[in-house]
């Protein structure tokens, strides 16, 4: 289940966050301790920063309310934004990105009144540029991501792309 970021999520987002940690920092920059130690005040952050509309963050949900991933766009400006995703160590592997990101991706298109989305992936996360293309994104180039080389990624928000998405995943 996708839900927007609420005040309530927090400690179940820092428990994500937390037992994830070392196996996201094999693919991204860790966050770092302030990350954690400061947890509350940065959740208070994105949720004001999420109420102007500049960005808009999503928690894939399992049933018991625990957090398998997340979902963002964030820098949303003339109708396009930046997509961003994770998930967690033991949900990896079954399809929850791909159906995660195509569930944002659709509330972008009817929900948020977006055109596109832009995403990049460093070329050594298959599993990331695989959710990508599942998606419906297309690569537009080289990119660099943390110092390490990356692909950029496009998704036009129409409704071809949104029933081409639908029809890979049959």
């Amino acid at each position: 289940m996708i839900e927007r970021l609420r005040p309530d999520h927090g400690p179940a987002l820092l428990a994500f966050e937390q037992e994830n940690r070392a196996y996201f920092a094999a693919w991204v920059p860790d966050r770092g301790d302030a990350y954690f130690t400061d947890f509350d005040a940065r959740h208070r952050s994105l949720l004001a920063e999420q109420a102007t509309g500049l960005c808009h963050f999503h928690l894939v949900l399992d049933a018991d309310g625990s957090v398998l991933g997340r979902v963002n766009l964030v820098d949303v400006a003339g109708g396009t934004a930046e997509l961003g995703f994770r998930i967690a160590l033991k949900a990896a592997g079954k399809g929850l990105a791909t159906a995660s990101v195509r569930a944002v991706c659709d509330l972008a298109r009817t929900e948020y009144g977006l055109t596109s989305l832009r995403a990049s992936a460093a070329v050594v996360n298959t599993a990331s540029r695989t959710v990508l293309s599942r998606a419906g994104f297309v690569p537009t180039g080289s990119a660099v991501l943390s110092g390490e080389p990356a692909i950029s990624y496009v998704l036009r928000l129409t409704s071809a792309d949104t029933q081409s998405s639908a029809s890979q995943a049959e």
